[in-house]
């Protein structure tokens, strides 16, 4: 079992010739994100969060194949759940359009909607967890609930997945035609 990657360091360098835009980079192992010199620290906070989750999308966005889909499901269960959960399979599927994930207990396997790829990656996770889970506590009942609450970024994807099927329902805006 592979060892949790380090968590990144994230150093905020402010510029007095920067007046508008912001920036980040990895660098090694920290995270440089680049701000205007007059940005309050609330506007800080604000930015380096984003930064931080752009980084993380664009950086997902390479396509885990499924053995790598499977390694990071058994880091996960590992750290959330003491290596409880145990799939016998993870795989990306093309064939789940109204699921994010699907979990068939008694075969171990656990399948991940391609919708998720390019997602950020503390979402694929939640996903991830969230069928490693069903492994454990079959249903949606409490205990279910309450082996979530061990991911400190549960409700910020259910927000994020929340907001991606919104989006997707709103009216289609005919595109503008050139006359």
């Amino acid at each position: 079992m592979s060892a949790d990657p380090p968590q990144r360091a994230v150093e905020v360098r402010r510029s007095a010739r920067r007046r508008r835009t912001v920036s980040a980079y990895r660098e090694g192992d920290r995270t440089v994100v680049l701000i205007p010199a007059r940005m309050s620290e609330a506007e800080e906070k604000r930015w380096v969060g984003v930064m931080l989750d752009k980084l993380a999308a664009q950086e997902s966005k390479r396509t885990l194949g499924d053995a790598e889909l499977t390694e990071r499901a058994e880091r996960l269960s590992e750290q959330y759940f003491d290596g409880r959960a145990r799939p016998r399979s993870v795989r990306w599927v093309t064939n789940q359009n109204t699921r994010w994930g699907s979990c068939t207990p008694a075969e171990g396997s656990i399948r991940l909607s391609h919708r998720l790829q390019g997602m950020p990656e503390y979402v694929v996770d939640y996903v991830l967890l969230h069928e490693l889970a069903h492994l454990l506590v079959p249903g949606h009942g409490p205990r279910f609930w309450e082996l979530l609450e061990a991911y400190p970024r549960t409700e910020r994807a259910r927000g994020y997945l929340e907001g991606v099927v919104a989006a997707e329902r709103l009216p289609k805006v005919p595109a503008a035609r050139e006359e």
